[in-house]
Parts: structure tokens; C-alpha cells; sequence
């Protein structure tokens, strides 16, 4: 005998003001007039001369690109630290996760330990230690010795090692995580067919990983791009280097307000695109993961 099934209850609807619904108008109240005030700021101290003129250092425009002697600073210096770091970093992050999931003990071990390090340590402090810490007399000599102190002298270079070695670890637990949410039995299935394990991995484990590891390592660079900000601190002119060399020569608050707002649209314009690459890579099988 066939039991029909029953429809489910239909869901109440909430009408009039609940406390959440209270609470959430307020805080958006809150934000619209915060938006407003900012815009009004913007706008009531406008100076075009002073916007004109500090503008195209916070972009980075004054020095064309890959021009002799010119080094970039402002937006394209930020750009240029987060591609660095990101790609370095990337690169490292597998044999690291790879040493993470290994049965060997030892790379086991020191994989955690590396990962346990630079995600446990503020970036901050990780780019005191490479850049003020090679800078020490038994360090230089050393690597004046072995002929690496143009790379340690360098704050640029500095930057961008400990942002790699920092990404490193984030996108290896990353890609970790990934590779050990692809269902166990995509693996028995390609064992069945008799499959090598190298073949497995490669062309049926990584795909689908890389699927779901899209939209954290899409998180991960508008982090990186947040936390590029550092660099200011050891004498590089990124976007933050740049304002704050503008106000300390013009006292002027709203090149404060400018930077937000060009960081701001630059982790837009990474949200937006990141959608439009998450849905044209996973049309095929209909998934989107939660923002």
C-alpha cells in the first residue's frame, strides 16, 4: 500500500516589527546616514586643485608603466604586491598542503608547524622580522656574504616574501580542505576503472577541489589586497604609502576618505568578477557556493 505524501506545513510569515526586524532597520538607518555624512564630506570640502594633485599619486598614473628609473607606487604598487604575493604563494601553498595530508610524519609535521606559524603571527610582526631582522650586523654580513643583500636591503622584496610566505599557509589549508571535500567516492570510482592514482588526482581530484576552493581563494585576495597595507609601514609607497605621504604633506583628512573609497572599489570589482568566473566555471554541474 502506497502512503501518499503530505505537503509540508506552509511557513508562517512574520508580520509587524520584531526585534531582529528592529534591530536590522536601525543598523541600515545607521549606515545610510553614515554613507550620506561621508558624501556630504566629500563634496561640501572638495578642493580640485588638492584632488588634482594627489589623485595621480594614490593611482600610481604619474610613472608609466615599465619605464626605465620610475618605480611604481600608489594603486599599481599595491596591485603589483598582491599579484606577487598571491602567485608565490599559491605555488608554495601545494607541496605544503600536499606535506599536510602526506603519511609521512616528518613532512606531516613540519607542514603543520609552518601553517600553525604564519596563520598563528600577525603579518605585521612576520614583515618586522624579514626586513628589520636581515637588517642585523650578523645577518647582513651573512648575507652580503653569500650575495643576497640586495634581495633583504630591498623593502619591496622584503614585502613581498613574508605576504607569499604568509598567503602560503592560508591557501595550502585552502586547497587542503578542498581536496578532502571531494567525495570518497570519486576516489573508489576511479579506482574501479583502474585508474593510476597519479591520473586520480590530477585529472578527477584536483578539478573538482579547485571548484570548491574558488570562492575562499577569491576571499583570500581581497584579504591580501586589505592587508597589502603593511607595506606602508616599511618605507613602500603602495596605495596606503602614498596617502599617507599626501597627508603628511598637506594635512589634508580626505585623502584618507579617497583611499577607503579606491579600496573599496577594488574589492568590488574583485567581488563582481569572481561571481561572474564562479558562475561560467561551475554552469555545468549548477553549483555556486555561499557567499
Amino acid at each position: 500500500m502506497t502512503v501518499p505524501h503530505e505537503a509540508p506545513p506552509a511557513k508562517r510569515r512574520v508580520t509587524g516589527f520584531t526585534a531582529g526586524r528592529t534591530t536590522g532597520w536601525v543598523i541600515m538607518g545607521l549606515w545610510i546616514v553614515l554613507g550620506c555624512e561621508l558624501v556630504w564630506k566629500l563634496t561640501s570640502d572638495f578642493d580640485p586643485a588638492f584632488f588634482f594633485k594627489y589623485m595621480p599619486k594614490l593611482l600610481g598614473t604619474e610613472c608609466a608603466p615599465f619605464h626605465w628609473g620610475c618605480s611604481p607606487e600608489g594603486l599599481v604598487m599595491t596591485l603589483i604586491l598582491v599579484a606577487f604575493s598571491m602567485t608565490i604563494g599559491g605555488v608554495l601553498a601545494i607541496p605544503i598542503a600536499l606535506g599536510r595530508m602526506s603519511n609521512n610524519k616528518l613532512a606531516s609535521s613540519l607542514s603543520y608547524f609552518y601553517v600553525y606559524f604564519f596563520r598563528g603571527t600577525p603579518l605585521l610582526a612576520q614583515t618586522f622580522l624579514i626586513y628589520y631582522g636581515a637588517g642585523q650586523e650578523s645577518l647582513r654580513m651573512w648575507f652580503q656574504h653569500i650575495n643576497m643583500w640586495w634581495f633583504f636591503r630591498d623593502a619591496f622584496y622584503c614585502c613581498v616574501l613574508a605576504f607569499s610566505l604568509n598567503e602560503s599557509a592560508y591557501l595550502a589549508e585552502i586547497v587542503r580542505g578542498a581536496i578532502e571535500g571531494v567525495p570518497q567516492g570519486q576516489r573508489e570510482a576511479a579506482k574501479s576503472l583502474g585508474l593510476s592514482k597519479g591520473v586520480t588526482f590530477w585529472k578527477i581530484i584536483v578539478p573538482q577541489a579547485m571548484i570548491i576552493a574558488l570562492r575562499p581563494f577569491g576571499n583570500e585576495i581581497i584579504l591580501m589586497i586589505k592587508a597589502s597595507a603593511v607595506a606602508s609601514v616599511v618605507t613602500v609607497f603602495d596605495l596606503m604609502g602614498a596617502t599617507r605621504l599626501a597627508f603628511a604633506r598637506s594635512f589634508n583628512f580626505d585623502v584618507y576618505l579617497w583611499a577607503a573609497l579606491i579600496y573599496l572599489a577594488m574589492v568590488e570589482i574583485l567581488r563582481r568578477i569572481w561571481d561572474k568566473l564562479e558562475i561560467r566555471l561551475t554552469s555545468h554541474i549548477g553549483y555556486r557556493s555561499s557567499k
